[in-house]
């Protein structure tokens, strides 16, 4: 939990340098990879810490979550580093040492990859305990998480082989950008149980949470699928076609529509139940008089 509080903290403390110091937002070489990168490999490790703890604890777990912790902090400080240098952090093979660092990062990811999909298996396979919508909000969290993984693995190898061919590496086909569906779905591990933890909290009963962390599920799944596709058809992400847009359409509205119901039922869902009066006993009866 430490190293992933830290890494948040570390993403915010590099927004305001951003703010002092300024700079673009895009490009190979700014704040923007400092930022993002903290702040989601700190939800990242505080998530899959947090899924960790509803599973029956097996041997070696717990080193293998440290070692998970410790593999999102030194690609995090890796990505710090080359942005305090001055350079980029990714794709950088200017010098050898700039390749190692890039080449490390890669092989921390690959195995906070695999360990995510040992997680995942353990989910579907062992009892946790936790009910129906949280379980369903876990699993396909873990799943779009190993999903955008794998995709960040196809990112870093489409990039290398585009340098190689002396093209720009964040780009896929004409105006494709391979890291919008690696992005539009690695965070489903916090919102979705987040989700249903409001549904509960706003009084739905199970069978209710279930369809609602579902619906949520194939919203996201389906925002994902629209970014899959505008990147593979080497189009931007908002240069969208008719098809592609019934999709993300179909997405945003089984994602917003969950959220819009939970949020009505907080907002009319009696929090505070007031306390029942004491009778009153015989000294405050004789002190209330006749």
């Amino acid at each position: 939990m430490a190293i992933g509080i830290l890494l948040v903290g570390s993403g915010v403390a590099h927004l305001v340098v951003w703010a002092v110091l300024g700079g673009p937002w895009e490009g190979p070489v700014s704040w923007r990879k400092p930022i993002l990168f903290g702040v989601s490999g700190g939800l990242t490790s505080l998530s899959l810490g947090w899924a960790w703890s509803k599973l029956p604890w097996r041997w070696g777990d717990a080193w293998l979550a440290s070692s998970v912790a410790w593999a999102l902090f030194v690609e995090v400080a890796l990505i710090d580093l080359q942005a305090w240098r001055g350079v980029a952090s990714h794709f950088n093979r200017a010098t050898p040492f700039d390749s190692w660092l890039y080449d490390t990062m890669g092989v921390l990811i690959l195995w906070v990859t695999l360990i995510a999909i040992d997680l995942t298996i353990r989910f579907f396979r062992q009892s946790t305990g936790l009910a129906a919508d949280m379980l369903l909000a876990v699993r396909a969290g873990l799943v779009l998480l190993v999903i955008s993984c794998l995709l960040g693995i196809w990112v870093s190898v489409n990039g290398d082989m585009r340098v190689a061919a002396g093209l720009e590496p964040e780009r896929y086909g004409a105006a494709g950008v391979p890291k919008f569906p690696h992005g539009a779905v690695i965070h489903a591990l916090q919102w979705l149980p987040m989700l249903a933890w409001a549904a509960r909290q706003a009084g739905f009963t199970e069978r209710w949470r279930v369809s609602l962390v579902a619906a949520a599920t194939a919203g996201t799944s389906l925002i994902g699928v629209f970014a899959l596709a505008q990147t593979l058809a080497g189009r931007s992400r908002f240069d969208v076609t008719p098809s592609t847009g019934v999709v993300l359409a179909g997405g945003i509205a089984l994602f917003v529509v969950p959220l819009l119901t939970i949020g009505v039922a907080l907002a009319h869902h009696p929090r505070v139940t007031a306390v029942p009066s004491r009778p009153a006993g015989p000294t405050a009866a004789r002190r209330a008089g006749p």
